[in-house]
C-alpha cells in the first residue's frame, strides 16, 4: 500500500487521500464500539466474564463464599462484577417527565382511542418496547418526612389529627402540585403551608372531618340495628314469648355488624381523593386500598403514598379491577363520580364481583339525601340496580352537617339470585375461570358466590387479628395445601427474624411503604415476612383499643374490648424492630404465576395482580422497600431483566431499598444493572442481594457509567 500512497502523493490527488483517511477514520470508532449500544441488554450481561455463570468458568469471588471464615457480606464498591458493563441511560424528557407513568401517559394510544364515554383514556395503554429512560427528580426534591416526626412537626396539625398511623405532612418540593390545594380549598382536603402540604383531613363528604364521618358510618348501622332490636322486642312481646331475652341475643347474633378493625378488615376506597378516609382507618386496624385514576385532581394518589397510605391508581372503566373475586370486606365511595346504573349496571356489578358475601358497601353521595329531578333520578336508578342484584339496605341516614350516606350489604348465597322473578342480570356459566382480570373486560352477569363450609358459617374470615394466622377459607383443597400453608409461615418466620431484620443491612426504620413483587406462598415461596410487617403497619405495638357502644348493652352488659397484640409468631425481635414505625406491603402476584392472592385478603391483607414486563400503575418514588424472592427466573423467559431493573427504580425512592432472593445466575445478572445505576450493592450468602438507591441521575453530558 505504501507505493501506492506515494504514487498519489506525487500525483498530487490530495482529494483523494484525504477522502480515504476520513473512511479509516470511520471504521476505525465503529469497530471501536461496536459493542456500545445505546441501552444494556440482556445479552451483554450474559456475555460478560465477570459475570459468567457458565460451568467452565470460576464463579465471581462476590458471589460465591468458599471461605467460611470471611464475612458473608461483600459490598466493595470496586468488585470486578461490574466491569465490561457500559450504558447510556438517559433522563426521561418532557414537562411531566419526573411523573412519567409509562403505561397511563402513552399519549399516542389515548389519542388513537375511538370513544372516551367509558374512561377509556384512562385505562393503561403500555408502549412497546417499554421506555428505559430514567425519570428526573423534581427539583428540590428530599427525602420523605420520616415517621412519626411528621406527625409532630407543626403544633396545629397535631390537634387537628387524631391518627397514630397517618402522616399528615409532606414535603412540597416532592409533589409539587398546587393546583388540588386551589381546587379543593373549601373541602380541607391539603393545604400549603410554607414548605410543606398538610391534609387536615377534609374531603368533599367529610364535613366535619375524616374522623367524624368515619365515626357517622358505625353509628348509622348501630342505628338500624336498635331499630331492628326494638322491633324484635315487640314481636316477641306480642307474640307472648316467654324468652324474650334468648330471642334478643339471636338477634343480635344475627345482624350484621361493621365493628371497624374486627369484623371488616380490608376495605376498597374508590375515587379516593387523598385517600385520607383509608388513612385515618389504619388506627382502627383496618387496610384500605384507595385507589383513583389520573386525571385533572393531579397527583392525589402521589399524595396519598408520599404520605404513607395504600394506594394505586387505577379506574372503573372497559376493563376489571386488578383484584380477585369476592376479597373485600368492606367498599366505600364518597362523590367518587362513578355511574353506578351505567351500561346495565356493569361498574356496579365490578364492585359486586370483589366484595365478600356479606359485605358492605357504603355510598355517600347526593343522590341519597337530595330531592333535586336530576338526584333522584340517579337514586331510582340505583334502587332497580341494587334490587336486581340482591343488595339489601341495612341503613340509610343523614348526619347534622346534611350529609347522607346508605349502606348496601351483598347476600350471603345463592338463594335470592334464583328466586328472582326476572334471571337479569343473568348468573354467570359456572365455567367462567374464577379471579380473571388482567386486561378482562367487564362483566355483565353475576358470579355464583361460593357455598360455606360446615364448620364456616358464611365463609367469613376469623375476626381480625386472629385472621391472620388463620387457615384462610380460598386455600386449596388438596390434602398437602394446608400443610405446605403452615409450614411456609414457620419458614418466612425464621428467615425474616435470621436474616432479613438481624443480619441485612437495611435500615428498617426509615420504611413505611413496602411492596413485595411475588407475593405467592407455597413451594418456599410464601411472604410471612410481608404478613407480618403488614400486621404491626395496621397498629402499633400491643395497642389497646376499646371499643364501647352504649346501643349494644341491650345485647351485653359489658363494655366491648379488643385487645390489639401481636399474633403468636410475631416474634419480640421484629416488634422491637418496628415499635414506632409501622408500615405496610402492597402484595403483587405476578399474573403468570399461580394465583394466591384470595388467600391473602382472606388473611387481612392488601394486594394486587401485575405483569412486571410492564409498568406498575403508580407514579415515579412511592416505594421504600420492594422485595422479590425468585421472581427473576421466570421474567427471563418473556421479557428483559433490564426493563424490570429500569421499573424498579421509577417507583423506588432515592434511599429506599431493594430486598432480591434469588439463584446466583440471577443475581449475577441483576447485580451490574443496578450497579450502573449508581446503587449501592450488598450481597449476603450467595442468594440474597441488597441494593440502596442513591439520588444520581445521569446528566446531559454523562452518557457512559
Amino acid at each position: 500500500m505504501a507505493p501506492s500512497i506515494q504514487r498519489l502523493i506525487k500525483e498530487k490527488k490530495y482529494p483523494f487521500i484525504f477522502s480515504f483517511l476520513v473512511l479509516l477514520i470511520c471504521v476505525s470508532v465503529l469497530l471501536l464500539n461496536n459493542n456500545r449500544y445505546p441501552y444494556l441488554s440482556t445479552t451483554d450481561l450474559e456475555n460478560s466474564q465477570s459475570i459468567s455463570s457458565s460451568p467452565e468458568k470460576k464463579s465471581n469471588p462476590q458471589i460465591s463464599n468458599p471461605n467460611k471464615d470471611k464475612p458473608d457480606f461483600d459490598n466493595s464498591d470496586s468488585n470486578e462484577i461490574s466491569n465490561g458493563v457500559e450504558s447510556n441511560w438517559e433522563v426521561c424528557k418532557g414537562p411531566m417527565a419526573a411523573d412519567f407513568i409509562p403505561c397511563l401517559d402513552n399519549m399516542k394510544a389515548v389519542k388513537a382511542l375511538k370513544s372516551r364515554r367509558h374512561m377509556e383514556h384512562r385505562e393503561r395503554y403500555c408502549p412497546k418496547p417499554s421506555p428505559r429512560c430514567l425519570v428526573p427528580l423534581p427539583q428540590g426534591y428530599k427525602i420523605p418526612v420520616p415517621w412519626p416526626r411528621s406527625r409532630d412537626m407543626v403544633r396545629f396539625i397535631r390537634r387537628l389529627l387524631r391518627s397514630g398511623g397517618l402522616k399528615p405532612l409532606i414535603w412540597f418540593d416532592n409533589g409539587p402540585h398546587p393546583k388540588l390545594v386551589e381546587y379543593k380549598k373549601d373541602q380541607n382536603w391539603v393545604l400549603k403551608s410554607g414548605d410543606y402540604l398538610v391534609f387536615p383531613g377534609g374531603g368533599t363528604q367529610f364535613k366535619e372531618g375524616v374522623t367524624k364521618y368515619i365515626e357517622f358510618i358505625e353509628k348509622a348501622h348501630v342505628v338500624e340495628i336498635v331499630k331492628l332490636l326494638h322491633f324484635s322486642m315487640y314481636w316477641f312481646l306480642s307474640k307472648k314469648q316467654k324468652t324474650v331475652g334468648a330471642g334478643l341475643f339471636i338477634t343480635c347474633q344475627t345482624l350484621p355488624i361493621i365493628e371497624w378493625g374486627k369484623h371488616t378488615r380490608v376495605i376498597l376506597d374508590v375515587g379516593c381523593g387523598v385517600a385520607s378516609f383509608g388513612g385515618y382507618l389504619l388506627e382502627k386496624g383496618v387496610i384500605a386500598m384507595s385507589f383513583a385514576p389520573k386525571d385533572e385532581h393531579e397527583a392525589q394518589i402521589q399524595f396519598a403514598l408520599e404520605r404513607g397510605i395504600p394506594a394505586t391508581l387505577s379506574v372503573i372503566g372497559t376493563k376489571r379491577l386488578t383484584f380477585p373475586d369476592n376479597v373485600y370486606d368492606l367498599i366505600h365511595c364518597a362523590r367518587c363520580r362513578v355511574h353506578w346504573d351505567a351500561d346495565g349496571g356493569k361498574p356496579l356489578l365490578e364492585l359486586n364481583r370483589i366484595l365478600r358475601p356479606g359485605g358492605f358497601f357504603v355510598w355517600s353521595a347526593t343522590p341519597v339525601y337530595r330531592d333535586d329531578e336530576r338526584d333522584q333520578n340517579v337514586w331510582n336508578a340505583m334502587v332497580a340496580v341494587t334490587e336486581s342484584i340482591c343488595w339489601k339496605v341495612v341503613a340509610k341516614t343523614v348526619d347534622s352537617s346534611g350529609i347522607g350516606l346508605v349502606i348496601y350489604q351483598k347476600p350471603f348465597s345463592n338463594s335470592c339470585y334464583e328466586e328472582r322473578k326476572e334471571n337479569n342480570p343473568p348468573l354467570c356459566d359456572r365455567r367462567d375461570k374464577q379471579n380473571s382480570s388482567w386486561y378482562v373486560p367487564l362483566g355483565s352477569c353475576l358470579p355464583h358466590l361460593p357455598v360455606a363450609g360446615l364448620d364456616d358459617e358464611h365463609n367469613w374470615p376469623t375476626p381480625w387479628p386472629e385472621r391472620l394466622s388463620s387457615k384462610p377459607s380460598s386455600l386449596s383443597t388438596k390434602p398437602s395445601a394446608e400443610e405446605i400453608f403452615y409450614e411456609d409461615t414457620k419458614h418466612w418466620s425464621a428467615l425474616v427474624s435470621d436474616v432479613y431484620l438481624d443480619s441485612l443491612t437495611i435500615n428498617w426504620l426509615s420504611i413505611r411503604n413496602v411492596m413485595d413483587m411475588n407475593a405467592g406462598y407455597g413451594g418456599g415461596e410464601s411472604r410471612e415476612w410481608a404478613y407480618r410487617m403488614d400486621a404491626l403497619g395496621a397498629f402499633k405495638w400491643k395497642r389497646s383499643i376499646s371499643w364501647k357502644t352504649s346501643h349494644f348493652q341491650s345485647c351485653s352488659s359489658q363494655e366491648n374490648s379488643v385487645e390489639l397484640t401481636p399474633v403468636p409468631y410475631m416474634d419480640q425481635l421484629f416488634a422491637a424492630a418496628l415499635i414506632g414505625q409501622p408500615l405496610w406491603v402492597m402484595n403483587v402476584v405476578p399474573v403468570d404465576v399461580p394465583d394466591t392472592l384470595s388467600v391473602i385478603f382472606d388473611r387481612g391483607l392488601i394486594g394486587i395482580y401485575h405483569d412486571w414486563c410492564e409498568a406498575l400503575n403508580t407514579y415515579p418514588r412511592t416505594y421504600d422497600l420492594l422485595h422479590s424472592s425468585f421472581l427473576f427466573r421466570n421474567l427471563t423467559q418473556r421479557c428483559d431483566i433490564v426493563d424490570v431493573a429500569v421499573e424498579m427504580d421509577r417507583i423506588l425512592r432515592p434511599g429506599g431499598w431493594v430486598l432480591v432472593r434469588d439463584t446466583t445466575e440471577m443475581i449475577s445478572k441483576i447485580s451490574p444493572i443496578l450497579r450502573s445505576l449508581h446503587w449501592d450493592i450488598t450481597l449476603y450468602k450467595e442468594q440474597f442481594l441488597v441494593g440502596k438507591k442513591v439520588f444520581w441521575r445521569p446528566t446531559d453530558g454523562e452518557s457512559q457509567t
